[in-house]
């Protein structure tokens, strides 16, 4: 028997009570994720427990890498068996990650195995999940359901295709999925392959040849997007420049359409006016947009031409970039186009200095509409979620918070949401029981299924 049981991080009765009576039936809604669409719509059985539970899983990879495990047995051709015993030997010793709490649920709520995950386990561990799966039919629809998921907004490219969307919506599934706009590709003018995202925008739109033709492609992808339910957009960047001059954000372009190589000065100057574009363009067609920074990423590069893209050897970067972010909201403001917006902060350093900024742009057109996001990737753990926590009543207002997402890639990370939740419900139940706040049980446990979903469901205008 594992350690996990049903009061598991509820450490006092008001807690408990918190957790249990109204938090934990509340639905999911997964505003921010990675999850293939396509995989949604086609629905496939699953037969084989590594292939939802390590496929793709860039936090396991990278735990297992700071085990010593070879590569072989992440991503290389060792077999799905000996990939699933190198992850559980790695988990048996990993106490205080998350994934040490996240795994062992995930293994009791999708397949009833309540051993403890462990090197002498994990034989009896396969055997068992892919007993179940031989049992059940086990697909993407059936998981996101069992996990009482409302909504999921899914992260597109500016070029996707957004038939998939109505594809899905048509199968009557009891939950919505809705793609969140993307123009990252094209805001990195300095990569490699930058010709290539233009050609595929001006496939979709027509020939981009200065800013005014990129701006109207734009234009027309994001209304296309807005057709099939689009809500959110989503901005990633290490840091935010400042907002330049059209005009040389321009010439920037033009450089890169020439198929010239781009200084990195030269890219903040097209980024800066393009993170500025974008915001405006979201907020004038209310847009939720959900800003990303402090995520240093590929720093291996050795292993970035073996595996690409999102395979673990990102980090936090030290760039902080506040004053920027400051003078872009308040042109925005100024101008009436100020998105409401959900600030995502990787570097846990310049935590506390992010809500007071959000506090100078509120405004009652939403309720909480600056947004200090969910304790996010390297901080979405429980120490990071309880500072998140303390930085966020310290300096804002707890109760319109819209709560937490899994900013994931895996069908099997619902229950992060959870661990949010118990982690919320423990908070708030140990200041109850300390005499630090009201003990009127009702009126918390409202402010528990805000957080917990009626935030989220406001906050993107679902109903």
């Amino acid at each position: 028997m594992s350690y996990y049981n049903e009061n598991f991080l509820l450490k006092n009765e008001y807690a408990r009570i918190l957790y249990h009576n109204y938090a934990k039936e509340m639905p999911i809604f997964d505003y921010h994720c990675h999850l293939p669409e396509k995989q949604i719509l086609e629905n496939e059985r699953f037969y084989d427990i590594v292939d939802i539970w390590l496929a793709g899983d860039h936090y396991k990879w990278r735990l297992m890498r700071n085990f010593g495990i070879d590569e072989r047995y992440i991503t290389g051709d060792a077999t799905k068996k000996e990939k699933f015993l190198a992850y559980c030997k790695t988990l048996g010793s990993a106490f205080g990650n998350p994934l040490y709490h996240w795994s062992q649920v995930e293994l009791e709520e999708f397949f009833g195995c309540n051993l403890e995950i462990s090197e002498e386990n994990a034989e009896e561990i396969y055997r068992i999940c892919n007993a179940y799966l031989q049992e059940h039919v086990v697909t993407p629809a059936s998981l996101i359901e069992q996990s009482n998921v409302a909504y999921i907004f899914t992260t597109n490219e500016i070029f996707d295709d957004l038939t998939t969307f109505e594809k899905i919506k048509a199968k009557g599934y009891p939950f919505e999925v809705l793609p969140a706009f993307r123009a990252d590709k094209i805001m990195n003018v300095e990569a490699a392959l930058y010709t290539e995202y233009i050609a595929k925008l001006e496939a979709l739109t027509h020939a981009i040849t200065d800013m005014d033709t990129l701006e109207d492609a734009i234009r027309i992808r994001l209304a296309d997007f807005i057709a099939v339910g689009c809500r959110a957009s989503d901005i990633a960047v290490e840091y935010v420049t400042p907002v330049s001059a059209r005009e040389d954000a321009e010439a920037v372009l033009k450089k890169a359409l020439r198929k010239e190589a781009i200084s990195l000065q030269e890219s903040d100057v097209f980024k800066g006016y393009f993170t500025y574009f974008l915001m405006k363009l979201y907020g004038v067609n209310h847009i939720r947009t959900e800003l990303h920074f402090g995520a240093m990423r590929n720093n291996n590069s050795k292993m970035f031409r073996v595996l690409g893209l999102d395979s673990g050897y990102d980090c936090v970067s030290e760039h902080g970039s506040l004053t920027n972010i400051s003078r872009l909201f308040d042109r925005l403001n100024e101008e009436n186009a100020l998105p409401a917006t959900i600030l995502f902060n990787l570097n846990g350093k310049q935590n506390l200095e992010i809500m007071p900024l959000l506090g100078c742009f509120q405004s009652s057109e939403v309720r909480g509409k600056m947004q200090y996001g969910p304790a996010w990737w390297f901080l979405d753990n429980k120490v990071g979620m309880e500072k998140h926590l303390e930085d966020l009543t310290a300096t804002g207002h707890l109760a319109t918070f819209v709560g937490m997402l899994t900013d994931s890639r895996s069908l099997l990370s619902y229950p992060r949401h959870h661990y949010f939740r118990r982690i919320l419900c423990n908070y708030l139940g140990t200041m109850m029981t300390e005499g630090e706040m009201t003990t009127d049980v009702e009126k918390v446990g409202q402010v528990v299924r805000d957080i917990s979903f009626l935030n989220s469901e406001s906050y993107f205008r679902m109903k």
